[in-house]
Parts: structure tokens; C-alpha cells; sequence
């Protein structure tokens, strides 16, 4: 179980009309986009029909050495994607974009989301001889897709055909051998937005990655929007849309970059609105705000601004931890605190300190926290959550955990607060979180929050057989 949540990933795609050099802009955008997923990455290139690709565990630096990125040549599109992986799927076979050759052609794809039907789809496409080389769901929608390209007229009648079949969350990026592909499910759970650079167009889970090579924000993807781009430039499919969009709402909280737009909001603004709500919701006499950094920084300004209590930096961030950072014992992990965070004692000694981060999930890192800064000097410590209490788990490809791993679930606010040693404790409530994107035309899911999901969940969670040790199975 992790202290912080994690996104599965980030996609990005681009169909070249300039000359760019589509490799390295790729590599450039997932370098943007490496806060959405960092245990795997890969690129897949697309020169004139044959498409070549890599992936791997780890990193975007460690990965794309410069000796890979020029084996990888140029091409005319190209996709990306950077992952975050559980467990059980931190392995190779795993890393996206995946790559397929069919009748009809090659074919890459790269998803984000979450499959909520995909054991009985997986099930069914076995029993009619299918072979699986990963857990991944991006490898079940290619089945899918081949399958119905195999009747359809084109790739992306192929892809609506699929749709109908699919019941979940998804944000994907298709490369075939003459266009570009970019698809959300019809509630639009995950992001994606469209950018433009001259005649170029690329697709992206972030605007931050829009900026990353020059391009400017056209729009995003609508809500079950297939967006097709070749030739021709760019058209939409829109069989499957009509719903509004239920974002997840921790895109808003933790998951996107502060310098990406959202569904037509600022995330930095949106964040520091949850600062202002919560200095309402719970106020308190203090000295100083400051953030949990880095994620909790842009609340704890709001926070600073809606009080008049001075916000201030009083923690630093060790800016080179890598994403791995393994020790032995407990008490090495209870030390790892100090590497990664180190309080300022000339700022917080003698001072009322309110302190503000996005979650709660277990309560250690928190108690660690609260223990450095009353190490440091600090008078008092409130502590505030730009977030509701996590009470559910997530089946949307967040890694929120079985309930009774929650603190939450076992501890009145109170009990919290005392077990990680402040002198208050607040979230931020259920009503006000859902207020926070103020230029947003949509509407959030918030089940992790409230056990009230969008999505019938009745059978998620569902694994198949081979990915079961054998005493763990009936047959």
C-alpha cells in the first residue's frame, strides 16, 4: 500500500505536417508527463506503415538512452506512453505502447484506464483461441479492435464497434499505418485534450506535455469522442457521446502537473480554491501556512490568502529522489522521511503552523511529518486535507486499497489527528470538491470518497485464472 495515490499513466501521440521530429517530441512529452507513471515507458514510430517501438521498465531518462531514441528513427506519427503499475503488473510485457501485427496491417495502441468487464471479455476471447502475453488491458483492447477490423470498413469503425463491447474507463492513443487515433470512454474519467503545432496535431493526457514541444491547446477530447487524424487532418466520431463528463476529481487534487488545464481549468487555481474552502470549512489561529511539497503547496496557498495568516515555505523537498527508493528495515523506512523532507527550523520554531497536503491514506508519512516539525520547533501543528477522507477503494485504475487499509475507515478525524500528532485536524468536505473547477462543464466522480461510483462496479476486480497461483484456484 502506498503512501500516496498513484495515476496509471499518461498517453501522448503526434501526426507530423511539419518535419518535426516526432521522436524526440515524444520523448520530450512523456518527460512531461513522467508524474502519471514511472515504473515503465515507450514510444512506437510510425515511418510510412511500419512502426517500430520500444519499451521498458523504469524511467524516460533511464530508458531512452540516446543510442535507442536513434534506432527508432523517424517517421511520420508517433505515441508514447509512461506507466504506473501495481504490483502485480510491474513487469515488462506490461510496458505500453503495444505493438500488433494483424491481417489488415500493423498496429499500436496505448491506454489509460481500466477495463471494468475485461475477465469476461478476456475470457471469452481465450476460449475462442486468443493468446495473452500480459495482464495489461491495452492488450485486451487490441484484441478487440483486430477482431472487429477484421468486418469493419476501417480502423476507426473497427474502434467504435469495440466500444460497445468495452465497459469501463479509458483514455487511448491507436496508431495504424496511416492515422492517428485518440479515444475516451464515454464518461470521460480520464483526460485528454487535443493540441496543434502549425499544421501538426498531437494528443495528450496533459497540456502540460502540449507545452513541452510548442504546440498550443485546441480543445479536449469530448466524453466517448473517437478523434481520427491522417491525411486529411483532423475528424470526430461521436456515436458514443452525449453524457457529461465524470473526471475523476484526484486530477485535480494530486494527479495532473499545477501547469496543466483541465477540462477548461487551471489545475493551480482549482488547487488553490481548495485551500480557500478549507480555510472556511476550518478555520484556526496560526502563524504560518505552509505545504506538504510539493503537492500540497498550491492549497496551502489558498489557504494563505483566505485566512491573512502568512504562507511560508517550511519544508524542502530533496529534488532527487528517484521513484525507487528501496531500504531494508522499518526503521531505515521510518528514517526515509528525513531524505526525502527537512524542515526549516528557523521558519517553523515558536510557530502556530497550519500544514497542508492533498490525502491521508495510512497516516504514517503524515505522523513522520508532524513529528520533524515539532522536532523543528513548532509550537503547534494543524493540519488541513485539500481532499474528503478516502473510505472505498478505487476500480478506475487509482490504487486506493481495500478499506480496511484506510485510516479513514478505522479512525473517527479525531483519532487521526491524534494518532499522527496534531493539534487539529480538517478535510476538506465532499460538497466543496466537486466546486473546485470553476470553468469546468462537468461533473466528477468522487466513489473513493463517497462509495457512489458512475460505473457499476458490481464485478470489477475480477482476475483471471493465470494470474492466480494455483492453490488459489478451483479448478
Amino acid at each position: 500500500m502506498q503512501e500516496k495515490l498513484h495515476e496509471e499513466c499518461g498517453v501522448f501521440g503526434i501526426y507530423d505536417n511539419d518535419n518535426l521530429d516526432v521522436v524526440t517530441s515524444t520523448y520530450l512529452a512523456l518527460y512531461a508527463l513522467q508524474h502519471r507513471g514511472q515504473e515503465s515507458c515507450g514510444i512506437a514510430v510510425n515511418d510510412d506503415g511500419v512502426i517500430r517501438s520500444y519499451r521498458d521498465l523504469g524511467l524516460v531518462t533511464d530508458v531512452f538512452k540516446p543510442q535507442v531514441l536513434e534506432k527508432l528513427g523517424s517517421g511520420k506519427m508517433a505515441i508514447g506512453h509512461c506507466l504506473y503499475g501495481t504490483a502485480e503488473s510491474d513487469k515488462r510485457e506490461n510496458a505500453q505502447p503495444m505493438t500488433i501485427r494483424h491481417v489488415k496491417g500493423q498496429m499500436a495502441i496505448a491506454n489509460n484506464g481500466v477495463v471494468l468487464n475485461a475477465y469476461e471479455l478476456r475470457q471469452k476471447l481465450e476460449l475462442q483461441g486468443a493468446i495473452f502475453h500480459s495482464t495489461s488491458d491495452a492488450e485486451l483492447i487490441a484484441h478487440m479492435i483486430t477482431r472487429e477490423r477484421l468486418t469493419a470498413g476501417s480502423i476507426e469503425e473497427a474502434i467504435c464497434n469495440a466500444m460497445d463491447k468495452l465497459y469501463g474507463v479509458y483514455s487511448m492513443l491507436v496508431m495504424s499505418p496511416k492515422k492517428l487515433i485518440g479515444v475516451r470512454d464515454p464518461l470521460g474519467m480520464r483526460p485528454l485534450s487535443i493540441g496543434k503545432c502549425e499544421n501538426s496535431y498531437v494528443l495528450a493526457s496533459e497540456t502540460a506535455a502540449l507545452d513541452s514541444m510548442g504546440a498550443h491547446f485546441v480543445r479536449d477530447v469530448k466524453p466517448g469522442e473517437i478523434v481520427i487524424i491522417d491525411e486529411n487532418g483532423l475528424r470526430s466520431i461521436e456515436k458514443h457521446c452525449g453524457k457529461k463528463s465524470h473526471l475523476c476529481v484526484f486530477e485535480f487534487v494530486y494527479f495532473a502537473r499545477p501547469d496543466s488545464v483541465i477540462e477548461g481549468t487551471s489545475v493551480h487555481l482549482a488547487r488553490q480554491k481548495m485551500g480557500e474552502f478549507l480555510a472556511k470549512e476550518h478555520p484556526v489561529e496560526a502563524d504560518l501556512v505552509m505545504g506538504v511539497p510539493d503537492s500540497g503547496n498550491d492549497a496551502a496557498l489558498g489557504y494563505a490568502n483566505a485566512s491573512g495568516i502568512p504562507y511560508g515555505i517550511g519544508l524542502i523537498k530533496n529534488k532527487y529522489i528517484g521513484r525507487t527508493f528501496i531500504l531494508n528495515t522499518q526503521k531505515q523506512r521510518e528514517n526515509a522521511v528525513r531524505i526525502k523532507l527537512n524542515a526549516i527550523a528557523d521558519i517553523v520554531r515558536g510557530k502556530r503552523i497550519v500544514l497542508v497536503d492533498d490525502s491521508i491514506v495510512r497516516g504514517t508519512t503524515s505522523a513522520r511529518i508532524v513529528g520533524m516539525l515539532r522536532e523543528a520547533g513548532a509550537k503547534e501543528v494543524h493540519m488541513r486535507i485539500s481532499s474528503p477522507p478516502f473510505r472505498y477503494p478505487c476500480y478506475f485504475g487509482t490504487d486506493i486499497d481495500s478499506p480496511e487499509r484506510l485510516i479513514a475507515n478505522n479512525m473517527t478525524i479525531p483519532e487521526i489527528g491524534k494518532k499522527i500528532g496534531v493539534d487539529s485536524l480538517g478535510f476538506l468536505s465532499l460538497q466543496n470538491i466537486v466546486k473546485v473547477a470553476e470553468n469546468s462543464d462537468c461533473q466528477f466522480c468522487t466513489g473513493c470518497f463517497s462509495g457512489e461510483y458512475p460505473l457499476n462496479v458490481e464485478n470489477a476486480g475480477k482476475v483471471s485464472k493465470f494470474d492466480r497461483k494455483i492453490s488459489e484456484n478451483n479448478d
